[in-house]
């Protein structure tokens, strides 16, 4: 049986589109899942939908296996923020917000009861003592838009030394964030994990 380049061209799109872990577009790009967990609520898959209230708290996050390094910084951004927040219907460019950049989550050895949705045991991520920071978590809340909009909320996460240390002069401002400048400007290698969900104003 022939089988055409278009036909195999658009299976290893589709392939490396279902493997991301990333929006279509984003950078950087990660394959690797992690776990997001707002109460019992697993986020199934990339760009599943929740609402506000389901993602008020800050999530609970894991991996599907044991992870090495000794102590990892966690960033949520959301990258639909519009440019007039005041009229967000008004259209023009979208931009960034940083939701949370907190460093110091350590790995754990055991997994939980809680496991991914194809049913593999959750190594959650034990985070910081004290106050979580720099950025402490601030739950989505996309302003409502006619059309409606949904906003992209990305989660990576970065392997970091036990002493590694982030200022607010060096995470700037949280409105037009941009985490790939920001990674570079601390010497943060690529993130090893990375997930994202979808909230509507």
């Amino acid at each position: 049986m022939l089988i055409s380049i278009a036909t195999i061209s658009s299976a290893l799109l589709l392939a490396g589109s279902v493997s991301a872990q990333t929006p279509p577009g984003f950078v950087p790009e990660v394959e690797n899942r992690l776990e997001i967990i707002f109460g019992s609520k697993v986020v199934e898959a990339p760009g599943a939908d929740l609402g506000r209230a389901d993602t008020a708290n800050q999530p609970t996050l894991g991996t599907d296996a044991p992870l090495e390094g000794a102590s990892y910084l966690w960033a949520m951004i959301d990258i639909d923020v519009p440019s007039d927040f005041q009229n967000p219907s008004a259209g023009g460019p979208r931009t960034t917000y940083l939701h949370a950049l907190i460093t110091g989550f350590t790995p754990t050895s055991s997994p939980t009861n809680t496991t991914t949705p194809d049913g593999t045991p959750i190594y959650v991520l034990t985070p910081p003592q004290g106050t979580a920071g720099p950025v402490a978590y601030v739950g989505p809340a996309p302003p409502p838009e006619n059309p409606p909009h949904a906003h992209q909320y990305v989660s990576l996460l970065y392997e970091t030394a036990a002493d590694f240390v982030v200022t607010p002069q060096q995470i700037g401002s949280t409105i037009g964030f941009d985490v790939a400048a920001f990674a570079e400007a601390v010497g943060l290698d690529a993130p090893v994990r990375a997930g994202y969900f979808n909230v509507t104003g």
